[in-house]
């Protein structure tokens, strides 16, 4: 599975002029820039903004690559990479001061996600998405996908206005950015008009949805995102890439790296094959394929021959080396990672990533250990109890 998409400019804007970006620094001067951020960031507020347009679980607050990229500055001529872009927030922050972006995930959701939101809002948006509902509601006998245990998870009026707008979504020979778009709203919503308690808890509760308040929690949603995107248009181009960065080929990155920011999978810790597993499952993805191959998912390590932190280490190196062969000389490699536990023992896989990047020829220029956000939920209660998270970044 090897799906690209590139989003177009914004007509209004040109990309920054390789005279206006600034010039690679020295390791030193990146690291007293770096000393003088505040990591923890306890003001960030994403309530209402662009990053806010879907749930997704332990994201990115957009300050962090803001303030990696305004204190490392990027080669001129280069972007800005992503190798684990889960909802993008990497790349619109990237590409809303004007760098071109890369982003790679495994996961279908989060690249529909990151693909949103680094292009234009679509001029009919609203009154397509208006439309749709008007369809749907008129719609009967619509057939409902298969999908295992669906009944446990929606009721049947659930059920059938999701089927029927997926239907209507059909009927529109739409351009794929406003496909996206109908299909991020819907996605944004599934959680709410399903019986799974929350985003970050997998357990059923009772809860009563009907048809009329699918369609209703469409049509908000639709209105966030319009709201959200008013004032932003890309003025760089983004390429989204879904794919597993394991095998990844050094060929799909067609632009020279200048600037690396990523935040890994946490080994044990998050499960976004199943946090997305029903949005997967209705947008017509194999969220069980996704399980098979997403580093850091819980199963791996409680199988009969249990993943450990080495095979992390080992993923983490097979990512490394691939940096190694994009990033341009003098480029930048930013990793934020918190630690696990994994059969009770605490793992820091930060240093993990530090030993990697060392060996292959990498050299640290900072570190920092920020906080993380108290509210921040885990699928591992266990997670819970670790309070902080790495910042590292290492020059090629």
């Amino acid at each position: 599975m090897n799906l690209s998409f590139k989003t177009p400019m914004a007509v209004s804007k040109l990309q920054r002029r390789e005279s206006e970006l600034p010039e690679v620094r020295p390791d030193d001067d990146i690291s007293a820039n770096l000393q003088h951020v505040s990591w923890d960031f306890r003001e960030s507020q994403t309530g209402a903004d662009l990053h806010s347009i879907h749930p997704y679980p332990a994201r990115f607050i957009p300050e962090i690559p803001r303030a990696l990229i305004n204190a490392i500055g990027i080669p001129a001529g280069t972007a800005v990479f992503d190798p684990f872009c889960g909802a993008g927030t990497t790349l619109a922050e990237a590409q809303s001061l004007g760098y071109e972006t890369i982003g790679i995930d495994l996961n279908p959701i989060a690249c529909l996600i990151s693909r949103v939101k680094t292009t234009l809002l679509p001029e009919r948006f609203v009154a397509v998405a208006m439309d749709c509902v008007l369809a749907a509601q008129t719609k009967t006998g619509v057939p409902i996908p298969q999908i295992p245990n669906l009944d446990h998870w929606f009721s049947p009026e659930p059920q059938d206005a999701i089927a029927s707008l997926l239907s209507a979504f059909q009927d529109y020979e739409e351009p794929s950015e406003l496909q996206d778009h109908l299909r991020v709203a819907l996605s944004s919503i599934l959680v709410r008009v399903s019986h799974q308690d929350s985003d970050t808890r997998y357990a059923a509760i009772p809860r009563s949805v009907s048809r009329a308040d699918v369609f209703n929690l469409f049509l908000a949603s639709c209105s966030r995102i319009a709201t959200a995107k008013t004032h932003f248009g890309p003025s760089a181009p983004a390429t989204v890439l879904q794919h597993d960065v394991l095998s990844v080929p050094r060929s799909a990155i067609k632009t020279p790296i200048g600037l690396v920011i990523t935040s890994p999978p946490y080994p044990n810790a998050y499960e976004y094959w199943l946090y997305h597993k029903y949005r997967m499952w209705w947008l017509g993805f194999d969220p069980i394929a996704v399980k098979a191959r997403e580093i850091g998912a819980r199963p791996h390590f409680f199988k009969t021959s249990p993943a450990t932190e080495e095979d992390f280490a080992v993923q983490m190196r097979t990512v490394l080396r691939l940096l190694c062969e994009v990033v341009v000389p003098g480029g930048s490699v930013c990793f934020v990672v918190g630690r696990s536990k994994i059969h009770g023992k605490d793992v820091d896989n930060g240093a993990l990533i530090t030993d990697a990047a060392r060996e292959l020829g990498m050299r640290s220029v900072f570190s920092a250990e920020r906080t993380i956000a108290a509210h921040r939920k885990s699928f591992n209660l266990s997670h819970a109890r670790i309070k902080t998270e790495s910042v590292l970044v290492f020059r090629v």
